[in-house]
């Protein structure tokens, strides 16, 4: 309906109605890139995973609704067609230096990974690169903000701009300190190219994507960092002298952090999304805190945090958003042995350790069905939904 061509004086109230209705729904739809408050990061660094159309299964089980990759791959946006399930794609590192140069370069890449798959597949967002500001390729910096140019240039020429967002995840290795949260700025080296990406993102309305990890913060100062604070666990916190404000976990600190450096720099409206955050269940001997213990009270504790739709001391009324890294360990992934064991489920579908998802494992000795263990995200399942997921257990098994 052009409700442009109809007079409001001579509307009758439902027509009206309608209309508002329209307008608003198609707005929101625009504004919203993120259901809810909870996401996970889907790495596939590994050889022992499920195929795509399990893992859709699994985190419908779950009551998962929001997805991070870190590429666009085609057996996943596949998958993931008709789930529901909202996913941001991810522009390797890799392609930026080629995607700066020219605005056809994104295009072609819109038009192989991301156009074929909408609207079936919820495609809500494609991040620019990862943690590239801080990183050693200083090439990288250069090329960052054409690449995010050209790519938001691509999508609205495709009139896909207001419903696939454009962002750029980074490391805390942005920021010169982050203590007290207050004091935190960008580094010096990294404002010039900081700065000028903010102002286009503030311009096409992306937030602030950054990747928090309390685990990391612990293992490189264990002496000096009190790990129930890393924890969510009972502690006396600290307090922020500026603000006068408390802070009884890590998570919200590194969350203030960024906020207190985004208004430095000039960008105090620009919303804050955790687009990684977690725990590791194993690690080297030098790597202070990486165990199962650890790992299942953090996320479950930030599975409890983001459930309540809180704030921060310093923003109470906007509800933290964050991605849980990871949902699978990764066994192939190069580094130390925590970067292989991030995961909330094992390769097989079922749970890690539990945090209170569901986990595929087997119902009994007798039984020739796996059945779902433990309970969802609202704590508890009704008897009509355990139909439904033991016929989604024998999907998953049929397509390991």
């Amino acid at each position: 309906m052009d409700c442009s061509s109809i007079s409001t004086t001579q509307m009758a109230p439902s027509t009206f109605f309608l209309c508002f209705l329209l307008f608003s729904a198609s707005f929101l739809h625009a504004a919203q890139a993120f259901q809810g408050t909870y996401g996970i990061n889907y790495g596939r660094i590994a050889d022992n995973l499920p195929s795509p159309h399990g893992v859709v299964t699994l985190l419908k089980a779950a009551k998962i609704k929001n997805v991070r990759i870190y590429d666009a791959d085609h057996d996943v946006l596949t998958a993931f067609k008709g789930s529901g399930i909202e996913i941001i794609v991810g522009l390797p590192n890799g392609f930026l230096k080629d995607i700066s140069v020219a605005e056809d370069r994104a295009m072609t890449w819109i038009k192989e990974n991301v156009e074929p798959y909408l609207p079936g597949t919820k495609i809500r967002g494609i991040a620019v690169g990862n943690e590239i500001l801080g990183g050693g390729d200083m090439e990288l910096w250069e090329a960052l903000l054409p690449s995010v140019k050209n790519v938001y240039s691509a999508l609205d020429r495709l009139g896909l701009a207001k419903t696939v967002e454009v962002s750029s995840p980074h490391s805390e290795a942005v920021f010169a300190n982050s203590f007290p949260p207050s004091s935190c700025v960008f580094r010096d080296d990294i404002a010039q190219f900081m700065k000028p990406l903010l102002q286009f993102f503030g311009q096409i309305g992306s937030p602030f994507y950054i990747n928090a990890y309390p685990f990391l913060a612990y293992k490189s100062d264990p002496e000096h960092i009190d790990l129930n604070y890393a924890l969510f666990k009972k502690n006396a916190g600290i307090f922020d002298a500026k603000t006068n404000l408390h802070y009884d976990n890590m998570f919200d600190a590194m969350v203030d952090a960024a906020y207190a450096a985004l208004e430095k720099a000039g960008f105090e409206k620009m919303a804050v999304i955790v687009s990684e955050t977690g725990w590791a269940s194993k690690g080297d001997d030098n790597e202070a805190g990486a165990n199962l213990n650890n790992a299942r009270t953090y996320n479950h504790n930030m599975k409890k945090r983001l459930a309540k739709k809180k704030g921060t001391p310093y923003r109470p009324k906007t509800a933290v958003r964050a991605y849980v890294f990871a949902l699978f360990n990764e066994n192939l992934k190069p580094g130390p042995t925590s970067e292989r064991n991030f995961g909330l489920f094992k390769p097989d579908g079922s749970i890690a350790y539990d945090i209170g998802f569901t986990g595929l494992v087997s119902a009994s000795p007798t039984s020739s069905l796996p059945s779902f263990k433990g309970v969802g995200i609202c704590g508890w399942l009704r008897s009509s939904w355990v139909f439904t997921s033991s016929v989604a257990v024998v999907f998953l098994m049929l397509t390991l």
